[in-house]
C-alpha cells in the first residue's frame, strides 16, 4: 500500500507541472495564433505576399535608427505586421543561457502612480517609455488572471480603432488559462502568477508619437504545482493626452517567447531589462 501511495503521489506532482506547463503554453500560444496569426495572415493577403514570402529570413529583432518623421498608416502596418524570429513552442521554458552579453535597454521606472483601471503609470514621452507602460499594463491583467480586469484595463487603455475588449489577444490568454483550469471567469485563491520583465526591444517607430514596442516576461504560476514559462508581447503604443496607450490597428505580428538569456532570444533581438532608476521620482542621486 506505501509503494502504491508513494506512485501515486508522484504521479500526481508530474501531472500538476505538466498541466500547469500545459495551461501556461495554452495561455500563451493558442492566443497568439488565434489572435496575432491571424492579423498577420490578414496583413499578408491585403499585402499580396503569398507563399514565397515564407522563404525569406528577413524578420524583425528592433529598431536601430529612430523615426523622427511620421510617414502614417501604411508604415505603421507594415512595421507593426513585419514577422519576428519563428521558434517552437519549446522556447519558451527555463534553459540555459549564454555567455555571451547581451545588449541592455534601459527603461524608465515610471512615477509610482496609478492611472486609469489602477494600472501605474507616468512613463515619458519615448519608446523605452511605452516600453514600460505596456509592461505594467500587462502585469495589471495577467497578475489578476480576471477577465473583468482584462477588460476594464484594455477599455481604460486602448484607443478607438482596434480590436475589442474580448478579441485582445491578452484577454484571450487570460481566458485560454481559466478555461484550461476550470477556474471561471478569475483565478482560484489557492493559485499565483507573478510576472518579470526579463526583456524587451523596441520594434519600430513612426515620429515621436508612435511605436511598436514589445516585452518579454518571466512567468511563475503556481496552481498545484509550480511552473515557469516566457511570456512574450507586442503592442502599437501611441503618445495621447499625456500618455502611451494602445494604438489602433490591427495586432502586431507574434513575438518569440524564448527563456531570457538564451542564444535564441539574442537572435531574436531581445534586450535584457535593465530599469533606469533616474527616472524615479524617490530617486535620490548619489544613492546606491
Amino acid at each position: 500500500m506505501r509503494r502504491a501511495a508513494t506512485k501515486k503521489a508522484e504521479g500526481a506532482t508530474e501531472w500538476g507541472r505538466r498541466r500547469l506547463l500545459g495551461i501556461l503554453v495554452a495561455a500563451a500560444v493558442v492566443a497568439a495564433l488565434l489572435l496575432g496569426g491571424l492579423a498577420y495572415a490578414v496583413y499578408l493577403a491585403v499585402a499580396g505576399i503569398g507563399e514565397k514570402a515564407s522563404a525569406s529570413t528577413d524578420v524583425a529583432t528592433g529598431e536601430t535608427d529612430r523615426s523622427t518623421v511620421a510617414q502614417g498608416a501604411v508604415h505603421r502596418d507594415e512595421v507593426a505586421a513585419e514577422p519576428m524570429l519563428a521558434v517552437p513552442e519549446s522556447a519558451a521554458f527555463p534553459a540555459e543561457t549564454t555567455s555571451a552579453k547581451a545588449p541592455v535597454i534601459k527603461i524608465p521606472a515610471g512615477t509610482g502612480v496609478n492611472g486609469p483601471a489602477f494600472v501605474m503609470t507616468g512613463f515619458p514621452h519615448t519608446p523605452e517609455g511605452a516600453i514600460g507602460q505596456l509592461a505594467q499594463i500587462d502585469l495589471a491583467v495577467l497578475q489578476s488572471m480576471s477577465l473583468t480586469t482584462a477588460a476594464e484595463v484594455y477599455n481604460a487603455w486602448a484607443l478607438p480603432g482596434g480590436v475589442r475588449a474580448d478579441e485582445w489577444w491578452i484577454t484571450a490568454s487570460v481566458q485560454a488559462f481559466l478555461t484550461s483550469t476550470g477556474m471561471g471567469e478569475v483565478k482560484d485563491p489557492s493559485s499565483s502568477v507573478s510576472l518579470e520583465p526579463a526583456a524587451a526591444l523596441v520594434k519600430g517607430t513612426d515620429g515621436p508619437d508612435w511605436t511598436t514596442v514589445c516585452v518579454l516576461m518571466k512567468v511563475t504560476a503556481s496552481y498545484k504545482q509550480e511552473g515557469q514559462i516566457a511570456f512574450a508581447h507586442c503592442e502599437r503604443m501611441q503618445w495621447v493626452g499625456g500618455r502611451w496607450m494602445v494604438a489602433p490597428g490591427a495586432p502586431p505580428a507574434p513575438a518569440p517567447a524564448t527563456w531570457p538569456g538564451t542564444q535564441l532570444a539574442h537572435e531574436a533581438g531581445w534586450r535584457t531589462w535593465s530599469t533606469d532608476d533616474t527616472t524615479d521620482p524617490d530617486h535620490i542621486e548619489g544613492d546606491h
